[in-house]
C-alpha cells in the first residue's frame, strides 16, 4: 500500500484502508436473488440427499444409471447456477465475481456436491471463458453452462504436486500438423470419473501449455476412485493419456501460456473455496 516491501505474513499487521473493505450491505438485489436461489437449491434439494451423494449412489434416468451428483449438477444448470461467470453471448448470465462468490458460499454444508459444482463451473470452465478463443467459447461454453458437458481441471501429476508447473505430460504436434499427440498421467482430478472434457496441461517442445481435451477420445483411461478421508461424494481419480489425439484448434492460447492460465484459474478456485 505504501510501497514498502513486507515479509511473508506482513499483511496481518499492515493497515488496511477503509475503501478496500466490501460489506454485505452493498449486495445488489440481483446478487441477493442469485444467492437466494442457490440457498434454496442447496438446502431443499441437496442437503436432504447428502448421505446418498456421499455414498455415490446412482439412479436410472433415461435407461442409463447416473450418479446423483451428475443429475443434480444438471438441475443446478437449469437454475442458472453454473453459468453466472459465462458471458451472455455464449448462453451464460454474465454476472460479476461477487454473484459467483455468493453461490459458492451457499454450498456450505454440502461440501462434496459443492466441490463437484466448483470443479465444473470454476476451474473446469473459466480457462475457456478467460483464455479461450472465439471458436472455443462458442463450441464449449453453451454446453458447459447447462452441464450437457461436464468439465474438470487436470494439472497435478504423480511427480509434480506443489511445483505443479513442472509436469512431464507431453503434447507433440503430428507430421500433418492437425493434432497434438498427448501422453502422460494426471492425478487427484476432481470430477475425473464423470467429466466429458478436461483442461489439461502438457509440455510442448519444453513450453508448458494448456489444452481442451475430449475425455472420450481413444487412449484416455481413468483410474479408480481415490479413498479419501472426506469429500467422499465427489469423484477423484487419475487420468492417463496414451497417444491421445487432440485437435490443434484445442490449444488454449499460445504454447507456453500454461503458467498464466493455470495460476490465474487456481487463484479463482481458491477464492471460491475460501468463501464456501
Amino acid at each position: 500500500m505504501d510501497g514498502e516491501v513486507r515479509p511473508g505474513g506482513g499483511f496481518l499487521v499492515a493497515k488496511t484502508p477503509l475503501e478496500g473493505i466490501y460489506s454485505r450491505e452493498k449486495f445488489t438485489d440481483i446478487q441477493k436473488e442469485f444467492a437466494d436461489t442457490a440457498e434454496k437449491f442447496f438446502q431443499n434439494e441437496i442437503i436432504p440427499i447428502i448421505e446418498q451423494i456421499e455414498a455415490k449412489e446412482e439412479v436410472e434416468e433415461d435407461g442409463v444409471k447416473q450418479p446423483l451428483s451428475i443429475i443434480f449438477l444438471r438441475k443446478a444448470g437449469e437454475l442458472g447456477l453454473l453459468c453466472v461467470d459465462i458471458p451472455e453471448e455464449y448462453d451464460g448470465l454474465g454476472q460479476d465475481i461477487i454473484t459467483s462468490m455468493l453461490i459458492a458460499e451457499k454450498s456450505a454444508g454440502s461440501a462434496s456436491f459443492g466441490i463437484t459444482v466448483g470443479a465444473h463451473s470454476g476451474i473446469g470452465t473459466m480457462p475457456i471463458v478467460l483464455f479461450g478463443n472465439e471458436e472455443q467459447k462458442r463450441r464449449y461454453l453453451p454446453k458447459l453452462a447447462t452441464s450437457e458437458l461436464v468439465s474438470c481441471y487436470a494439472l497435478t501429476e504423480p511427480g509434480s504436486g506443489t511445483d505443479a508447473l513442472s509436469g512431464k505430460t507431453t503434447a507433440v504436434l503430428n507430421k500433418e500438423g492437425t493434432h497434438y499427440i498427448l501422453n502422460g498421467e494426471k492425478q487427484f482430478i476432481t470430477n475425473g470419473a464423470w467429466a466429458d472434457i478436461a483442461i489439461v496441461f502438457a509440455q510442448v517442445d519444453g513450453k508448458y501449455s494448456g489444452f481442451i481435451v475430449d475425455l472420450h477420445s481413444e487412449g484416455v483411461s481413468r483410474g479408480a476412485e481415490e479413498k479419501k478421508m472426506g469429500l467422499k461424494g465427489s469423484s477423484t481419480t487419475n487420468l492417463v493419456f496414451e497417444d491421445v489425439k487432440v485437435e490443434k484448434e484445442n490449444l488454449l492460447g499460445k504454447t507456453g501460456d500454461a503458467p498464466k492460465i493455470a495460476l490465474n484459474i487456481l487463484n479463482l478456485g481458491r477464492l471460491k473455496l475460501g468463501v464456501g
